[in-house]
Parts: C-alpha cells; sequence; structure tokens
C-alpha cells in the first residue's frame, strides 16, 4: 500500500494508469527508458522511488534504473545518473530487491552477496551502505520483515534455503544465527528456492526445483526460522513468484502456465489451496493491488489481470492489455483502498 491519490501499474518498460475501483487499464500506458534486460527485481522505496534490476545481459551488467513518482499521479520519471552500478562490474547476478519499510534503505540480491544503499530522499540516487556488499551464499530473491528488523533470502545454494539477517539501525546486515534455514526434505538436488514473501508471522518461498511452497515461522524477537507443520506444501510445475492478497498467497507456476491460491491458516502457516486452484492463468511475473481484490500477471507483454473472490480466494478473468513483446516484470502501485 503506497497511498498514492492515483493508481497505475510499472512493467519493464511501461507506465500504465489503472481505475482502482475495477482494476481496469485507463489507457495503453506511457513508455519508460529501461534499458534491456531487466531482471527479476522491482521495489518501492517509502512511495517516493521505484527501482529495476537488470543485470542478466550485458547491457547494462549489474545495475539498477531508478524512477522518481509523481506524488499525484504516480508516473514515473527516470532518475538522473540512472542506471546505477551494482557490486562488481562483472556481475551478471542482479536479481531480487527489498526495502524496509518507511526508510530509505534498499537492498539487492548481488550472487554471493547482499548489496545495501541509502537512497537519498530528494534525488532517489543510491549510495552503498558501509561494509556492503553483504555476504551470504547464492541468493536470488529478496523481502524485509513488515517490523523492518529482519531480512530474508531465497537461497539457492544446494540443496536450498532461507538465509535470514538481522538489520542494524545503520542498515548493516548481520546473519541471524542458525541461517540458512534448512527446507524439510531437501538433501539431494537444490530445490532452487526463487520467490519469498513475509506477512510479519510466517515466511514463504517458492521452490521451483520441487514444485512446492515452503512456510516457516518466525521469531520475532530473534529472526529465527522455524518449518511449518506440514511444510512444503504441493503447488503446481515450476511455482517461482509468490504475493499475498489479504488472506491469500499465490505462486505463478511458470511451467505449465497456472496460478496456484491458497489460504493462510493465521495461527499455524499451514497452507491449503483454494476452490479451483490452479487457475489457468499463464505469467512469468505476478502482483497484486494494495486493496487485494485484483491479481496481475504478465508474460511477454501481455498483462492480464484477474478478481479475486473475497471469501474463497477463486480468481476470475477481468481482462488484459497487450503492451508489446517486452521482458516481463510488473508492478502495482495503488492509493490506499
Amino acid at each position: 500500500m503506497y497511498g498514492f491519490p492515483a493508481s497505475g501499474l510499472l512493467n519493464a518498460g511501461f507506465y500504465v494508469p489503472m481505475n482502482p475501483q475495477t482494476g481496469a487499464f485507463l489507457n495503453q500506458g506511457t513508455g519508460l527508458p529501461v534499458p534491456a534486460m531487466p531482471a527479476i527485481g522491482m521495489v518501492a522505496v517509502n512511495s517516493q522511488f521505484i527501482y529495476v534490476s537488470t543485470g542478466i545481459g550485458p547491457d547494462p551488467v549489474g545495475s539498477i534504473v531508478g524512477f522518481s513518482l509523481n506524488p499525484t499521479t504516480g508516473a514515473p520519471t527516470l532518475i538522473p545518473g540512472s542506471p546505477f552500478v551494482v557490486g562488481s562490474p562483472s556481475n551478471t547476478n542482479i536479481r531480487g530487491m527489498a526495502t524496509a519499510p518507511n526508510s530509505h534503505l534498499l537492498y539487492v540480491s548481488d550472487a554471493g552477496g547482499i548489496d545495501g544503499f541509502t537512497v537519498d530522499s530528494t534525488t532517489g540516487v543510491p549510495t552503498p551502505l558501509p561494509r556492503s556488499p553483504f555476504a551470504s551464499g547464492t541468493n536470488l530473491q529478496l523481502v524485509v520483515d513488515p517490523s523492518g528488523k529482519f531480512l530474508f533470502a531465497s537461497d539457492d545454494d544446494n540443496p536450498g534455503g532461507v538465509l535470514a539477517f538481522t538489520i542494524g539501525t545503520n542498515g548493516a546486515l548481520t546473519p541471524v544465527q542458525g541461517s540458512p534455514f534448512a527446507i524439510p526434505g531437501q538433501t539431494g538436488a537444490a530445490s532452487q528456492p526463487m520467490g519469498i514473501v513475509d506477512n510479519g508471522s510466517f515466511v514463504y518461498v517458492a521452490l521451483s526445483g520441487t514444485n512446492q511452497v515452503a512456510a516457516f515461522s518466525i521469531d520475532t524477537s530473534t529472526g529465527a526460522l522455524t518449518s511449518v507443520a506440514g511444510s512444503p506444501f504441493a503447488a503446481g510445475n515450476g511455482p517461482f513468484l509468490l504475493t499475498f492478497a489479504n488472506k491469500f498467497l499465490y505462486a505463478n507456476n511458470t511451467n505449465d502456465g497456472t496460478i496456484s491460491g491458497y489460504s493462510i491458516n493465521s495461527t499455524t502457516g499451514a497452507l491449503a489451496p483454494v476452490p479451483g486452484s490452479p487457475f489457468n492463468f499463464y505469467g512469468e511475473t505476478l502482483a497484486n493491488d494494495a486493496s487485494g481484490r485484483y491479481l496481475y500477471a504478465d508474460f511477454a507483454g501481455i498483462v492480464h489481470y484477474m478478481s479475486i473472490d473475497p471469501n474463497s480466494g477463486a480468481l476470475a478473468d477481468a481482462g488484459s492489455l497487450a503492451l508489446g513483446f517486452l521482458e516481463p516484470y510488473l508492478i502495482t502501485v495503488v492509493r490506499s483502498p
């Protein structure tokens, strides 16, 4: 929930205004100056700026692109000096990003480390934190706990797990004792953890290699993780990214073209499929709006949007918009419901 008076969706190359009441797109969008080969990382910082990660190709390598957001319309404008190089110029594994709530801290997945930045509250220019990058295993996606105290990352080192860090007052990351936390049953090939989300009580991570979603409860004092009973839970083929929508969790299954929906037990964190899941909506990316009423999936520049039944969590087709054959990535920026 970003609190803008206007609503819109940002994908790799377009900003598209939206109707916050219906979830529908208002026009074909405005082109944005995003470099080639965006990666799977996009995050809004303190309702002022949005950053897109790049670096899975040579143009450019290892960088983030920043946009300032118009406080009235929500429309993005390229930040002067962007793109900003992250880590080593030879690094080609810039991926996920995360930000601490109500702060100007920005974190970026950087191969074997995590880069930390402070974002200038006026210009949006990121400055590396002291001691950054912070050592970690091979991490692909990041999430900061709603408390702002912890950062969690999907650990792609064999056999795969979840990395956990405490966030210091200066933004520095310190590994939580016991990190990385193992996923039960993962003793052979890597489970390929990818998308990761955190609702303050539980952490969920998509396991692309084993077609599952793992769940952990969070020790809110230390950041230590404990596997939820019954975890990992079955998903479709190749779950990639995760997103919350109110009391539901969704995973896009990129290998079979479906979206899995789950209800969340608020006490135990256990997942149960919602009626009709998996749903036949294909997307390489996944995002929801702040109201929790709509879900968006993007593939090859075609964005599908779905309505969410507030009681069951079931998805229904609400429309689509073709933006062209762009690298798929999207995020929604929606006013408070």
